[in-house]
């Protein structure tokens, strides 16, 4: 699986120290608040994880998962929600908790549905944020790290199901994806 790579990105203790700067920053800003974290499955699973046990804060969760690449490389622009949350979110503190930004369709997406459902404060915390890549302007609240345009896996980020348990984040070698 190493060999599927052609650099790394981010390593395993890099990701983990912008773990906890996140934590810090999140914990400090909702102390006193209830705080739900909607994490976007599944890609966005392991950054989960990490971050809420980071947290010094109590925190529920839940999930969704959003579909809006396939099985290719490239965002497809047809967004459809998977599954939905468990839990209603009215007048909650939502944070979702995404794996990458890329295009911003996707997250544009929850964003305005979300709203509609009339949360307390709807904000966003991405590991990853692809800005070179942006179609749609989207608020991003807490970013773990920008990165350039490549396509990357590991960490949660997968390319047909595959590479998610990586503990970095890698380029994938243009051979195994085109």
């Amino acid at each position: 699986m190493y060999e599927d790579v052609s650099e790394v990105l981010l390593t395993e203790e890099q990701i983990q120290q912008r773990v906890r700067e996140l934590a810090e920053q999140i914990s400090a800003d909702y102390r006193g608040k209830d705080l739900l974290l909607v994490c976007v499955l599944k890609g966005g699973i392991l950054f989960l994880t990490d971050l809420m046990r980071q947290l010094e804060i109590p925190h529920a969760i839940d999930f969704m998962a959003i579909s809006s690449y396939g099985a290719g490389t490239e965002s497809s622009g047809v967004v459809r929600i998977l599954m939905d949350l468990n839990t209603s979110i009215e007048g909650k503190n939502v944070l979702i908790v995404e794996d990458i930004v890329d295009t911003g369709h996707t997250l544009d997406y929850i964003l305005r549905n979300l709203s509609t459902r009339r949360p307390a404060s709807l904000k966003v915390c991405a590991l990853l944020n692809k800005p070179s890549r942006r179609q749609v302007d989207v608020p991003i609240h807490y970013v773990g790290f920008d990165i350039p345009n490549k396509f990357v896996i590991g960490y949660g980020l997968d390319f047909g199901e595959k590479y998610r348990n990586l503990p970095f984040v890698g380029v994938l070698k243009p051979e195994f994806y085109r």
